[in-house]
């Protein structure tokens, strides 16, 4: 007898047919589902393989970015340190070059101020000399006048005929026209050292007579052509003949001395040598580029001078 659950109501069970087609078929589907379930995997565990994958070439990226970045940090900052010690030597070139030109600048000064001070050798003691010279000039020939009038009135006194009162008449006009001549010389002008100026060359001669000083007398026709007059060279460089001025250069003991917008017949003082009395250039005449004039040489000191033009 037959029971449910497909077993026979008899001590022994035994399946049906159906039931072991029911059977096989359960157990062919679990057999599919746990090969299915074997062979497939979780999708969560392939997103988090993905994130994982993400995010170490992320930081690859990151790692080769910041690497990239530190080297063009430090190539910046080389290029930087560079330009900076190169602007620092740029600039101690300068400083330096600059010192160097101070040092030029210093040097010309100390030599142009030891130039101007041998220029400046005249003093208050050769402008006091020459002064008490004039006045000694003077004083002698006042003398001269008053021994000529004594000389002239003994021989009058001494002498009763009217031949030799007329005699010494006649030498004591000619004395006292010799004076009177070297009077009329000593009132030409005189410079601030007390030395007579000539005017011309007749005023030249006159003074040449008095025997005191050398005079060189000198004639220079064109500009910029150098010309020596006794032992100096004398360089015209410009002239003014409406104003009767004139530039001029001159050379003496291996010094120049430049002169510009001079006027006729003002002397220009200098010395020669070691001889504290001074010389004078003096320039009478101005015209187109051409000038007459002497110069004065001290009579101990102007022999050489004078005789070497």
């Amino acid at each position: 007898m037959a029971f449910g659950n497909g077993y026979l109501a008899v001590g022994v069970h035994y399946p049906t047919a159906e039931w072991v087609l029911n059977r096989g078929e359960h157990m062919t589907e679990e057999i599919d589902r746990s090969e299915s379930s074997n062979r497939s995997v979780p999708s969560w565990v392939i997103a988090a393989v993905a994130v994982l994958g993400v995010v170490a070439l992320v930081g690859l990226v990151m790692a080769h970015n910041a690497s990239t970045q530190a080297q063009d940090a430090q190539q910046s900052f080389d290029s930087k340190v560079k330009a900076m010690q190169a602007d620092f030597t740029s600039q101690l070139a300068q400083l330096q070059q600059h010192q160097a030109q101070v040092d030029t600048t210093n040097a010309s000064l100390q030599s142009d101020l030891t130039v101007v001070t041998k220029r400046l050798r005249l003093t208050q003691s050769d402008l006091k000399k020459a002064r008490d010279e004039a006045e000694e000039i003077r004083t002698e020939d006042q003398q001269k006048i008053a021994e000529v009038d004594a000389d002239a009135k003994t021989q009058l006194a001494t002498k009763a005929s009217t031949d030799d009162v007329k005699n010494v008449d006649g030498k004591v006009d000619g004395v006292r026209t010799d004076l009177s001549g070297t009077q009329n010389d000593l009132k030409m002008a005189r410079s601030e050292l007390g030395t007579l100026i000539a005017r011309n060359h007749e005023d030249v001669e006159q003074l040449r007579r008095l025997g005191e000083r050398d005079y060189i007398e000198f004639t220079i026709d064109g500009k910029n052509k150098p010309q020596k007059v006794g032992a100096f060279m004398v360089e015209l460089r410009g002239t003014n003949p409406s104003k009767k001025r004139y530039n001029v250069s001159l050379v003496v003991d291996d010094i120049r001395i430049d002169k510009k917008n001079l006027p006729v017949d003002e002397p220009i003082f200098f010395h020669q040598g070691s001889d504290r009395r001074p010389l004078e250039l003096v320039v009478n005449t101005v015209g187109k580029d051409k000038v007459t004039g002497y110069i004065s040489v001290p009579k101990a000191a102007g022999t050489q001078s004078a005789s070497s033009d």
